[in-house]
This record gives structure tokens, C-alpha cells and sequence, in this order.
């Protein structure tokens, strides 16, 4: 125990000697600034239409082949930049957040898709923080995005026929090309684990999405968990075993992202911050209709166990952003029958009808946690308006929880 905490004071140390040097150029908002501000958060967006569903008598919409399901259906494409521009125009956000997956699960995975949306994100006046999500890498093997899939040609229609690794570094070299800085046209200095890892993990070092920065007292972290099942329960390939490169993968990158936790939590204690944001991608309590539902996301339990130990050792405010499963929920899966407000199928919100809490496994209490799942995936765009209030004190509701609240916006 005495050298784990030892190699994470010393990481501390580390994040502490980069941070001056990558501090936010508008010092009215750093690390411990009283004003208030907004992050617009979104995710599972752009989606296109999934295999079956492209409607064939829209002349502007792709049907689906002899080759497979359609690489993508336009209309969100199309959609997305009057929402870049709404988004731009809300004069509360400074910053913008994309908790992952930039196409739905039946679009093919492709270098020429990937720069659509980065060529689309250009737009984006402030800076854009994104933290990849399932459909964009892991999933690529699947075959209804695309993976062992040929054309008509016989050329395979995903990147690297789907491999996941290698569509993952291909994310990695378009969206993050130089660690340490967001994308939009206002670029924000952050800490990547591409700069801040462990030298006692090297490899580590390969995670240049894994990121953190301190704005208005709270500290943001990132972390690669796809959903799903964190790349673990669905066989690449539709293989019957998993391959050396899949186990790997998961090992690595799980082991990779508990230490980026453990350092986020540390610098946090450190700094004296008054609250902790942690975005990423998957909803590790999300059943998804899948069986055994309960074994496709028991590798999620790691990142819980943490987060949970954590949060509570913390003390003060920690709020989770996810996306992955589409529709906007708001809840304490850490707490025992906590209160719970779900968008329901008519987008209305209700009062959920599920307890995400028993979908792990028990034995949590942590109150000062909650959760948001933001909406994405389909018609209408929207963002979640996060606002931080460094003076905020919130009692714990559905739209409100220490320094934070948020409203959902449909422009």
C-alpha cells in the first residue's frame, strides 16, 4: 500500500508541474475562479439510421444495399450544423463535452465518416472535449458496422477491417492529434495521461483521451469506457473465443484508466477542489435488452468499485456524465432506491420505473454521487446545459446537485 500511494504522490506531483504551463488562456476561468459557467453536453450524435430502417422513398437518404446496412443516414449530419450553431450562440457555455459514439452501431466504421464529424466540430467556437464511445471503436468488428464486410468490389468497407485497436489509434490520430489540447476554434490546455501517466506504467502513456483540467473549483476527468460491455463480453469478430489482442486491450486500457482515476481524485484532494466531474462514454448500468444482462456489464464493476470509493473517501460532490444509452435519465445508481427521473418514449420526462442500483452489485451508500445519461441517437439534437456554480451549495434533485445544475435544450 505504502508504494501505491508513494507512485501516486509522486503522479500528483507530476500533473501539479504541468498544470501552470497548460493553464486556460482565460485566466477569468481558472482552476480556482469564482464565476460561474456552462458546459453544453452531448453524445451519440450524429447517428444515422440502422440497418432496415433507412427509409427508401426519401430520395436524400441512402437505402440499404446488397452490400450491407447504409454507411449512414444524412439527416443528422445535415442537422448538426445549425445545432453547432445554437450551441455557439448560447451565450452561458464556454465550453462543449461529447461523452462518445459519433455514428450509430449499424454505420460503417470508416477514416472518411471520422472526418466528417471532425471537419463539422471545426465549427465549434469553444473548446470541445470528447471521450471516445463503443460504436467508433470496439464495436467496428461487428458486422453490422461493418467488420469482415466487402463491397462490391471485394474491398472490405470498415478501416483496417474493423479491428478495433486499429480503429481506435485511428481515432485517436484525427481527434487527438495533439495531446494536451482540445479541439474547436478556441482551444482549451488540459492534461492528457499522454503527458500526466505514471512513469511506473509506461504504456499508459498511450491514452492521450484520458484527460483532466480544474475550472471555477471543480475538477473534469475523462476516461475511455466504452459501452456495452467495456469490450469485454462480445467476442471480436462473432469469434467463439476471445483473442490475445482483445484480452490485452481490456486489461490495458482498465488498468490504464482506474490509475487516471486514482491520480484524478488525488490532484483533486491536493488542490483543495470542491467537486469532481468524471465523464465518459459507457452507462455501466444499463442492462440493453441483453442476456445474460447481468454478465455483459459485470466488467463495469472495476470502475465502480473505484468511483464509489473514491466519491465517498472525497467527500464532496462527484458527478458522472454518460451517454450509451440514449435516453436523458437522471439518478444515484449508489444509492439504494434513490430518486430516479427518466426521458420516457414520447421524450417526456417521468419518474423512472427501474432502480439502476440493483442492476450491479449491492453493498454501495455513496450519497454524495449522482448521474446524468444524456439524450442522443435520434430526432430532436439536444444538449444538456451544465451550468457550474462555484458558490452553488444545490440540495440533490433531478436538475441540481451541489455547484451544479443543468436543463436539457432543444434548439
Amino acid at each position: 500500500m505504502k508504494k501505491i500511494l508513494t507512485s501516486t504522490a509522486l503522479l500528483v506531483c507530476g500533473l501539479n508541474a504541468i498544470s501552470p504551463a497548460i493553464a486556460d488562456d482565460d485566466k477569468s476561468f481558472d482552476a480556482h475562479s469564482k464565476n460561474a459557467f456552462a458546459i453544453a453536453v452531448f453524445g451519440d450524435s450524429p447517428y444515422g439510421c440502422k440497418a432496415g430502417e433507412c427509409p427508401a422513398d426519401q430520395p436524400n437518404i441512402r437505402p440499404d444495399t446488397k452490400d450491407g446496412p447504409n454507411p449512414g443516414d444524412p439527416r443528422q449530419i445535415e442537422a448538426t450544423p445549425a445545432f453547432i450553431k445554437a450551441i455557439n450562440d448560447d451565450p452561458k457555455v464556454r465550453l462543449v463535452l461529447h461523452v462518445g459514439d459519433i455514428h450509430s452501431g449499424s454505420q460503417y466504421c470508416t477514416l472518411s465518416y471520422n472526418r466528417t464529424v471532425l471537419d463539422l466540430w471545426t465549427q465549434f467556437k469553444n473548446p470541445l472535449v470528447y471521450t471516445p464511445g463503443d460504436n467508433e471503436w470496439t464495436d467496428c468488428q461487428k458486422s453490422k458496422e461493418g467488420g469482415n464486410v466487402k463491397d462490391s468490389n471485394g474491398n472490405y468497407v470498415d478501416y483496417a477491417n474493423g479491428n478495433p485497436v486499429a480503429n481506435l489509434a485511428l481515432i485517436r490520430s484525427m481527434f487527438f492529434s495533439k495531446p494536451g489540447e482540445t479541439l474547436g476554434k478556441h482551444e482549451k490546455k488540459v492534461i492528457s495521461q499522454a503527458q500526466g501517466y505514471d512513469p511506473a506504467y509506461p504504456k499508459d502513456a498511450e491514452y492521450v483521451e484520458n484527460v483532466m483540467w480544474e475550472q471555477s473549483g471543480v475538477l473534469f476527468v475523462t476516461v475511455n469506457i466504452p459501452g456495452g460491455s467495456n469490450n469485454d463480453d462480445d467476442n471480436w469478430f462473432g469469434a467463439t473465443t476471445k483473442t490475445g489482442e482483445q484480452i490485452q486491450e481490456v486489461a490495458q486500457r482498465t488498468a490504464a484508466d482506474i490509475r487516471w482515476l486514482d491520480a484524478a481524485f488525488a490532484k483533486a484532494e491536493a488542490d483543495g477542489i470542491k467537486a469532481i466531474v468524471i465523464a465518459e462514454q459507457a452507462d455501466m448500468w444499463d442492462l440493453d435488452g441483453t442476456l445474460p444482462a447481468a454478465q455483459h456489464i459485470a466488467k463495469y464493476k472495476p470502475f465502480i468499485d473505484s468511483i464509489a470509493a473514491h466519491t465517498a473517501a472525497f467527500g464532496k460532490p462527484v458527478l458522472l456524465l454518460n451517454g450509451d444509452s440514449h435516453n436523458y435519465r437522471s439518478d444515484n445508481p449508489l444509492v439504494d432506491n434513490a430518486p430516479c427521473l427518466i426521458e420516457a418514449s414520447n421524450g417526456a420526462e417521468a419518474a423512472c420505473t427501474d432502480d439502476s442500483y440493483d442492476n450491479q452489485p449491492h453493498g454501495y451508500n455513496v450519497a454524495n454521487f449522482h448521474r446524468v445519461v444524456v439524450h442522443g441517437s435520434y430526432f430532436p439534437l439536444e444538449y444538456l446545459r451544465l451550468t457550474v456554480d462555484p458558490k452553488g451549495k444545490y440540495t440533490e434533485s433531478d436538475s441540481a446537485f451541489g455547484p451544479f445544475s443543468w436543463v436539457r435544450v432543444n434548439p
